[in-house]
C-alpha cells in the first residue's frame, strides 16, 4: 500500500494497538503499526500523515518501560496519545504524571471542559472506557486541558499550534460513547487528512503492483477455499488473467466434504483454472508423532510449499512452451497473520503457516496483495470484485485446517472423529440461522485428554470436544458468542450420541485476549 502515506500507530504493548489501526481505517485513512522503539529517522522515512501512540501495561516511571524517541515530537507531525501514550506525551513534554494509588478501569464518567479540535461537538458529560493506574496531574506548559474525571484532573489535553493531543481513555473501544468521533476529529480536523482509503483504491493500487511484480511470468495461487485466498486469487486474476493457476491442496486436514465444495463452488464463481493436488498421506506422514503446536504449524507450512513446488514442476512443460516460467506464489496473507507471527511489531504469538511457518529455502517469490489488510477490508474488496456472497461471507477456517484443532498428535482416526463432530456443529448452527451472526466456531478435539463417562449403562473413557463460538470484526480481538442453551444442549446430545470416542462436550467462554481464537 505504498501509494498511501500512513498514519503510524506506535505500539507500546497494548492489547488494542491493532484495534486502533482498524478504527483509523474505518475513518477511511490508511494505517500501519510500528514498534515503540521506532526512531525519528525511521518515522521520517515512512513519511506519515500523523502518529497515534497506543496504550500499554507499563508505568512511565518503571525502569525499562517503553519510551518514545523524543525527536519524533519535533518533526511537526500531528500526534495523538492514548492512555499510556498520553502519559508518555505528558512526561516527555514537561507535564506531571503521578501514581496516585487510585485506578480507573472500565466505564468512567468524563467531563469535557473544552472541545478543542479533538472533542469538538461532544457533550459535556459522557461515558468513556478507562484502564489506567497513573494519572496526568498537570498538563505540559502551553497545553489546554480539555477534559477530566473525578480521579484524573487532566484526562485530555491539546496544543493546536504543535498539533499534539492526548486522551487518557480508550477511544478505539466501542464502550467509549464518542470514541470514534475522537479519532475522526483528530484525523480529519486536527491533522487535516482526507478520507481517501477505500476498497476501490486498494484494488487499483494492487492490480498495478501485481502487474509490475509479475510481468509476463506465470503465477500459482495456493487456494484454500476461504475468503482470503479467494480474494487474493481474484485480485491477481484481475491483474494478470490466465497467467494465474490456482492450486488446491487436499492435505487431509479439511472438514467433511470441503474438498468437493471448494472444487465445485470456486471454479463456478470465478472461472479461474484450478488444479487439485491430493497429498493427505504425505502430510500425515510428516506430522506423525508431533504434538507441539508450533512444530505442527511449521511442518504444515513447509509441506504446503513443497507441494506447490511439485505443482510448479508438473506445470513446467506447459509454461516452457510459451516461455513463461512459474516464479510466483500467491498467498492470502492478512495483516493479523503478520502481526501475530511477530511482524517486527510485537513478540510472536503463534506462527501462521503462511508467515512464520514458511521454510527458509522457499524458491518462490511471494505475491501477497492482502498483506496490509484486515478481514473486513478483504470482504469488502471481494464484494467489489464480484465474488459471490457465499465466498465473501464464508466463516474463517485456518490454512492448517483441523491440524491445529487437534490438541495432541494428528492421526487419521482423530481427524475422522473431529470431522464428524465439526459437521454436526456446523449443521446445527446453520439450522438455527446463526451462520451470519458468529465469526466462526472452531470445534476442538482434546486428543491427549480423556474423562470418565457413562454411555449405554456402561463406563466410557472418552475424549472431550470443545466448542469455541466467537464474535469478532477482524480476528485481533474477539468475544465468545452466547449461543442459546437449547442449541448447545442439542449439539452436545448429537455429538455424544453420534461420534464414537467422545463422551463430553465443553464450551470455551474465553475472550481474545487473553485467549486466541484457535487453541493452537
Amino acid at each position: 500500500m505504498t501509494a498511501n502515506r500512513p498514519v503510524l500507530v506506535v505500539d507500546f504493548g497494548a492489547q488494542y494497538a491493532q484495534l486502533i489501526a482498524r478504527r483509523v481505517r474505518e475513518a477511511s485513512v490508511y494505517s500501519e503499526i510500528v514498534h515503540h522503539n521506532v526512531t525519528a529517522e525511521e518515522v521520517q522515512a515512512k513519511n506519515p500523515l500523523a502518529i497515534i501512540l497506543s496504550g500499554g501495561p507499563s508505568s512511565v516511571y518503571e525502569e525499562g518501560s517503553p519510551q518514545l524517541d523524543k525527536r519524533i515530537l519535533e518533526l511537526g507531525i500531528p500526534v495523538l496519545g492514548i492512555c499510556y501514550g498520553f502519559q508518555t506525551l505528558a512526561n516527555a513534554l514537561g507535564g506531571r504524571v503521578d501514581k496516585s494509588g487510585k485506578r480507573e478501569y472500565g466505564a468512567t464518567e468524563l467531563k469535557v471542559k473544552a472541545g478543542g479540535e479533538i472533542l469538538a461537538g461532544q457533550p459535556a458529560e459522557q461515558t468513556c472506557w478507562m484502564s489506567h493506574g497513573d494519572q496526568v496531574m498537570e498538563a505540559p506548559a502551553g497545553f489546554e486541558v480539555l477534559a477530566s474525571t473525578d480521579i484524573t484532573p487532566v484526562a485530555a489535553f491539546a496544543n493546536s499550534e504543535k498539533k499534539i493531543y492526548g486522551v487518557q481513555w480508550h477511544p478505539e473501544v466501542k464502550h467509549s460513547e464518542f470514541g470514534q468521533n475522537v479519532l475522526t476529529n483528530f484525523l480529519h480536523n486536527a491533522a487535516g487528512i482526507p478520507a481517501t482509503w477505500n476498497s476501490g483504491n486498494v484494488i487499483a493500487e494492487q492490480v498495478e503492483k501485481i502487474r509490475a511484480q509479475v510481468g509476463d511470468a506465470r503465477v500459482i495461487c495456493g487456494l484454500s477455499g476461504g475468503v482470503d485466498s479467494a480474494v487474493a486469487a481474484a485480485l491477481v486474476h484481475k491483474a494478470v488473467g490466465d497467467q494465474l493457476v490456482c492450486v488446491f491442496v487436499n492435505h487431509g486436514l479439511l472438514r467433511q466434504d470441503e474438498a468437493e465444495q471448494v472444487e465445485r463452488d470456486y471454479v463456478a464463481a470465478t472461472g479461474i483454472r484450478l488444479v487439485t493436488v491430493n497429498v493427505e498421506e504425505k502430510f500425515l506422514t510428516a506430522l506423525a508423532g508431533v504434538s507441539d503446536p508450533e512444530t505442527k504449524r511449521k511442518i504444515i507450512g513447509r509441506e504446503f510449499i513443497r507441494t506447490f513446488e511439485e505443482a510448479q514442476a508438473a506445470l513446467y512443460e506447459e509454461s516452457k512452451a510459451d516461455n513463461r516460467p512459474i516464479k510466483f506464489l500467491v498467498q492470502g496473507t492478512l495483516y493479523p497473520d503478520v502481526v501475530e507471527s511477530g511482524g517486527g511489531v510485537t513478540a510472536g504469538i503463534k506462527s501462521h503457516h503462511n508467515v512464520g511457518g514458511l521454510p527458509d529455502d522457499i524458491e518462490f517469490e511471494l505475491v501477497e496483495p492482502l498483506r496490509a489488510l484486515f478481514k473486513d477490508e478483504v470482504r469488502a474488496i471481494g464484494a467489489e470484485l464480484g465474488l459471490p456472497a457465499e465466498i465473501v461471507g464464508r466463516q474463517p477456517f485456518p490454512g492448517p485446517g483441523l491440524g491445529i484443532r487437534i490438541v495432541g498428535e494428528i492421526t487419521k482416526e482423530r481427524l475422522d472423529l473431529l470431522r464428524k463432530a465439526d459437521a454436526i456443529v456446523r449443521a446445527e448452527l446453520s439450522a438455527a440461522g446463526l451462520d451470519g451472526e458468529i465469526w466462526q466456531c472452531p470445534v476442538v478435539l482434546l486428543a491427549d485428554v480423556r474423562s470418565v463417562g457413562v454411555q449405554g449403562d456402561g463406563r466410557t473413557y472418552g475424549h472431550p470436544i470443545v466448542l469455541r463460538p466467537v464474535s469478532s470484526e477482524d480476528a485481533m480481538t474477539a468475544d465468545w458468542t452466547r449461543l442459546p442453551y437449547d442449541l448447545l444442549a442439542k449439539i452436545s446430545n448429537r455429538i455424544t450420541n453420534e461420534v464414537e470416542g467422545v463422551n463430553r462436550v465443553v464450551l470455551d467462554v474465553t475472550s481474545k485476549p487473553p485467549g486466541t481464537i484457535e487453541w493452537e
